[in-house]
């Protein structure tokens, strides 16, 4: 039904004016009445408990930083049935991102490509929501993605991080640094092992007891990948998030030329579920076994996951393919992973 109403109509309106409204009534389903009905229908069966980060997920399924960047529909997205809600990227200063439009869905290869550059209300607004929150114990667990701020020089970056983290870790399940966003300039440049290897000793500091995880590109060399995350496991970091959006257009079955008028940015969604696979098995190969690994990319249905957690993740994390399917996506796929 929701992929006929999608095409129908949904695909009508502006990506971001959609995702806006969407999170309008996301925000609604979390209000406590709301939030129960939902829970009743969406709850993920006990079976799919997963224990990592010294934390207790309901579900290993989750959804990926860049929904909710302001953590305004933390409630809401737990009622829909997902394990765990990372929301971000969010920044020390606050920002608007790059000019509009930045936000391209690809229909036929069911992709968004988004340059959205992380527009985010900034760290002491989002702490503040976080408190808020924390107050109400949700049922669900938070992690918290920080980035650079644009208008920081990339070699002022470990203060920017270390400022944010102070702010949110003490409000956060676990943090995770976005080295890996294509959208601000010089931003992956901090994903080589001896630019990252201090930012994230200074940024683990200000965490304190807060798991500390660091998201990665799919676009690196192997090598490089294997690289980061010995470097994680040797800097004491409580996992790694593989991977963020690629700027590869390989594969795509959008014309080539329509694709390149939308112009750069970071693609999601399906075309990334072989590369996602491999990034995950190249940092699985190189961690211990308890290390924890959120796989992202590509994700579209339970067997997706299943996949996923086949290859050694310890969770999963989607978030393009709630676009295509719906508000129920979750559900689908606790569902799915219940019954096998």
């Amino acid at each position: 039904m929701y992929p006929l109403l999608f095409r129908a109509v949904l695909s009508r309106f502006d990506p971001e004016f959609a995702h806006h409204a969407g999170m309008a009534v996301i925000r609604v389903l979390g209000a406590a009445p709301f939030a129960r009905a939902a829970r009743a229908y969406t709850r993920p069966d006990p079976r799919l408990r997963v224990d990592a980060l010294g934390l207790s997920f309901a579900s290993p399924f989750g959804i990926a930083a860049g929904f909710d960047k302001n953590a305004v529909g933390v409630r809401g997205l737990a009622a829909l049935g997902f394990g765990h809600v990372e929301v971000g990227t969010v920044t020390a200063i606050p920002q608007e991102g790059n000019p509009r439009p930045r936000l391209f869905r690809l229909i036929a290869d069911r992709a968004v490509i988004n340059r959205m550059g992380f527009n985010n209300e900034g760290a002491d607004a989002v702490a503040r929501r976080l408190a808020r929150l924390r107050r109400g114990a949700p049922d669900t667990v938070i992690g918290v993605n920080i980035g650079k701020s644009r208008v920081v020089d990339v070699e002022d970056a470990t203060a920017d991080y270390v400022s944010s983290a102070t702010k949110l870790a003490p409000l956060a399940d676990y943090l995770a640094v976005n080295v890996s966003s294509p959208n601000t300039p010089g931003l992956r440049g901090l994903q080589a092992v001896e630019t990252l290897a201090p930012l994230l000793r200074a940024v683990q500091k200000a965490a304190g007891e807060t798991p500390l995880l660091v998201k990665i590109a799919p676009d690196l060399p192997d090598d490089e990948i294997t690289a980061i995350a010995k470097l994680a496991v040797d800097e004491g970091l409580a996992g790694i998030i593989a991977h963020n959006t690629t700027i590869s257009r390989e594969g795509l079955v959008t014309d080539a030329s329509t694709v390149e008028a939308l112009g750069a940015g970071g693609l999601s969604g399906a075309p990334l579920k072989e590369r996602s696979l491999q990034v995950l098995r190249l940092v699985r190969s190189a961690v211990p076994e308890d290390f924890c690994v959120i796989a992202v990319g590509g994700v579209e249905t339970a067997s997706d996951v299943q996949e996923r957690l086949e290859a050694g993740a310890t969770l999963v994390q989607g978030y393009t393919a709630f676009l295509y399917r719906g508000p129920f996506w979750g559900r689908e796929i606790n569902r799915g992973l219940a019954a096998r």
